[in-house]
């Protein structure tokens, strides 16, 4: 399997670019290419997909979170590689995996291609992939404590049977308020309580 690629950018388009690597021409396709400028080095995680009627096409991410969050999209039933790169051509790897968690059906529906059943579906086949994959400290540091936050806060609630609508709700509600200002775990689930107290008056 090709694992990497380091070479010369020789053209790009919007979702694809041809890399010059030892005298061969490379097409990708890739999700994110306004890192990418054309006559400079590059270096992209690769992903190689076999498709028995059109053959083998060769994909690539400026990042490995990127190929991973790809990896674990097209995962998911009845979801090939073209959704999986228009997803992360919309919306950033760390987006994505903060959608998942928060299981925000709005923000993955707003998807140009993803409807909120398809959403829906993400959402149940990813969430507990994404929260071991959280678990594992394979996401960079200045990410991981976000991400574990959210999740750790979504366990709370599922544990004193909360509803999902309910958590959902909740959950895009603290990721408004307090999304990105280091608020504590338990301050967090202090604030969920206290928003799910209120709603229910």
């Amino acid at each position: 399997m090709i694992e990497l690629i380091s070479g010369t950018v020789k053209k790009i388009s919007e979702k694809s670019a041809t890399v010059l690597v030892g005298g061969f021409g490379l097409s990708l396709h890739i999700p994110q290419t306004k890192s990418l400028c054309v006559g400079k080095s590059t270096e992209l995680f690769t992903y190689l997909h076999w498709n028995q009627e059109k053959g083998p096409a060769l994909y690539g991410f400026c990042e490995e979170l990127e190929r991973t969050v790809f990896l674990l999209i097209i995962g998911c039933s009845k979801i090939g590689p073209g959704i999986a790169l228009s997803i992360l051509s919309q919306m950033s790897a760390a987006h994505f995996l903060d959608a998942i968690t928060l299981q925000n059906e709005t923000a993955l529906s707003s998807i140009n291609g993803i409807g909120a059943k398809k959403a829906e579906q993400l959402i149940i086949q990813l969430k507990h992939k994404v929260a071991k994959l959280l678990s594992s400290g394979t996401i960079i540091a200045e990410d991981q404590q976000d991400f574990t936050h959210w999740q750790n806060v979504n366990d709370v609630l599922t544990s004193l049977n909360y509803s999902k609508q309910e958590i959902s709700g909740t959950l895009k509600y603290l990721s408004e308020q307090y999304a990105q200002q280091n608020y504590p775990l338990d301050q967090l689930i202090r604030a969920a309580l206290a928003h799910l107290s209120t709603s229910k008056l």
